[in-house]
């Protein structure tokens, strides 16, 4: 808006400017002072203009025309010589000065919460039926009805929170909670004093044109004495509440250890039941098994008899062969033992025969040939003694009885000497 009332400015000036140098340049130059009049008689006209323009100007500038409302907030224009009331939203509205009246309210929730409550001791807590101060923590959250801004927007304060609200809080909340003792706003019927609360001043404010949103009763302060007699109160309730819970406790758990001892005897009941009923089944069925069993064990003994008697037949049978093939065996060791008898007979016979022949081969070679005689006898003596072999005396003797200088008795005596070196050698 600014910008444009320059540029409105700035016009002017060039048209002021443009007309003075063209009525100098159209006629002589105006140094005297008719000329000086003349001027000024020509752009009086042009003065004037300028001066209602700038003076238009000047009030736009000063009361600018055009108001803008924003996002959450809702306009109401008035027209002062008509009467009639219109409502805008976002955006642009145009205000004639002199001829309208706009009014811009916000649609956004507001919150009211009263420090002068919060306190037993503070400035202005509430009062219960007994008497006693008590400190409430309060919060209410309301808007205004855009629905009904039309009708109540000329008769609304401009302080809406402070001249309407404020008091319309204070007359329900003082109001409603005179109602109740300390304890019931404590702890019984909080809840109950918090949907009161909000019934009547939704009503209230309803008729200037308010919404409420809701209102949140927080934390109670109450007064030192009362806190104090409250808190041992507590704790002797809280102390009965545990025994009662205590002793409920323990009564369910009685009756708990009752409901599992009959649950033990049923179970126990229902296991023996079931325990005999196995046992006539088991009975029953080892009878039924019996009928089976006996015939079949019949068989069996039946079976190990005649496996007995096969048995008995086999080893009959085993024990005659054993017998047979050790009389098979005897006589064959028999047989055998006189074959060898009669092979070593036959041996010793032969051997007995070849000696024999031997001996008869010896004897007619030695009888043939005396010297072999002396031969073998140097032949054992070899190693022993020296042995000269000489021939044999006429009459038969000792060999060495020639050596040994005598006859026969010399040839005895000479062999006993002869002898006697080779025993002494031995």
């Amino acid at each position: 808006m600014l910008h444009r009332m320059s540029i409105i400015a700035r016009a002017v000036r060039r048209a002021v400017s443009s007309k003075l140098r063209r009525e100098s340049v159209a006629g002589e130059p105006m140094l005297h002072a008719e000329g000086t009049l003349a001027r000024l008689a020509a752009g009086k006209r042009v003065l004037i203009v300028a001066a209602g323009v700038g003076l238009a100007g000047w009030l736009v500038v000063r009361h600018p025309p055009m108001d803008t409302i924003e996002h959450g907030d809702i306009g109401v224009r008035t027209n002062q010589l008509t009467g009639d009331v219109t409502i805008w939203r976002d955006g642009t509205v145009l205000v004639l000065p002199g001829i309208h009246e706009m009014r811009i309210l916000s649609l956004r929730d507001r919150t009211y919460h009263p420090a002068q409550m919060q306190s037993a001791s503070g400035p202005a807590p509430v009062q219960s039926v007994e008497g006693l101060s008590v400190g409430i923590d309060l919060v209410v959250r309301y808007a205004l009805d855009a629905r009904r801004v039309a009708a109540t927007a000329r008769n609304l304060p401009e302080n809406i929170d402070r001249e309407i609200v404020e008091p319309g809080v204070q007359n329900v909340v003082y109001k409603v909670f005179s109602r109740y003792t300390v304890r019931e706003i404590f702890s019984t019927r909080r809840a109950e004093i918090q949907q009161m609360v909000e019934n009547e001043l939704k009503a209230r404010l309803a008729d200037d044109g308010i919404v409420l949103r809701g209102v949140l009763v927080g934390k109670v302060d109450l007064p030192a004495d009362y806190k104090r007699g409250m808190e041992g109160l507590l704790a002797e309730e809280l102390e009965t509440q545990k025994m009662r819970y205590t002793l409920e406790l323990k009564d369910k758990r009685v009756k708990e250890t009752e409901l599992e001892a009959n649950a033990e005897k049923v179970k126990r009941e229902v296991r023996a039941e079931a325990a005999a009923r196995e046992q006539v089944i088991a009975a029953k069925a080892q009878e039924e098994a019996m009928k089976h069993v006996l015939p079949f064990k019949q068989r069996q003994i039946e079976q190990r008899q005649l496996e007995a008697e096969a048995e008995k037949q086999a080893r009959m049978k085993q024990a005659e062969g054993n017998a047979q093939a050790r009389r098979i065996e005897a006589n064959g060791e028999a047989d055998a033992r006189k074959k060898l008898a009669e092979a070593e007979a036959f041996r010793m016979e032969r051997i007995g025969l070849a000696n024999a022949e031997q001996m008869a081969r010896e004897g007619t070679l030695l009888s043939r040939h005396p010297l072999l005689i002396q031969k073998t006898l140097a032949d054992k003596l070899s190693d022993k003694v020296q042995v000269i072999i000489a021939p044999p005396g006429a009459a038969g003797g000792f060999i060495a009885a020639n050596l040994l200088g005598g006859g026969q008795g010399a040839g005895k005596e000479g062999m006993q000497h002869a002898a006697a070196p080779a025993e002494e050698e031995k």
